[in-house]
């Protein structure tokens, strides 16, 4: 059994489960805002003693490692049943993080709407996201790309020719 699953026994809110994630719990983060439906998506990422770089600022790997399921995971919540997963993360880091950096991430209608229409004519899909992190002083700090792969349950891709 995966944690997911181990923390999902214990009948607690998604915002619960996500914090109680070993890496994340290990990381400190806190919950700000999380819509049920994962619509919105607001977590604080603590400047600590282990996530403080040489410089003093946040290590990105912190940045990248919390930032990395946040879309794949709201995907997830929008097509049950299907499997996603992130194909693609660019992170460009902007302004270095001193402070504590807050994670926001909005899932638009119209993006819904566009990936539904995609499902329903491809079988699949390949959204982007973009969503950043800010610091305390509501500075932008580094920018996140998102591509997620959706595909059905028992998806397989076609076989392409070489020719």
């Amino acid at each position: 059994m995966h944690w997911p699953e181990i923390l999902s026994l214990f009948k607690l809110r998604s915002a619960h489960r996500l914090k109680y994630y070993p890496p994340f719990w290990l990381m400190r983060i806190k919950i700000l805002e999380m819509d049920p439906l994962w619509k919105i998506v607001r977590i604080r990422l603590p400047l600590t003693r282990l996530s403080k770089n040489p410089g003093g600022g946040m290590f990105g790997g912190f940045q990248a490692s919390l930032a990395d399921p946040i879309a794949a995971l709201a995907c997830s919540k929008a097509f049950p049943g299907c499997e996603v997963w992130t194909r693609h993360l660019q992170i460009d880091f902007i302004r270095e993080g001193r402070t504590d950096l807050d994670l926001h991430f909005n899932f638009s209608e119209q993006q819904l709407a566009d990936i539904t229409e995609e499902m329903q004519k491809r079988g699949r899909a390949n959204p982007v996201f973009e969503y950043a992190f800010y610091d305390q002083q509501a500075q932008l700090c580094t920018q996140v790309t998102c591509r997620v792969a959706i595909r059905p349950e028992g998806y397989v891709p076609p076989v392409s020719k070489k020719g």
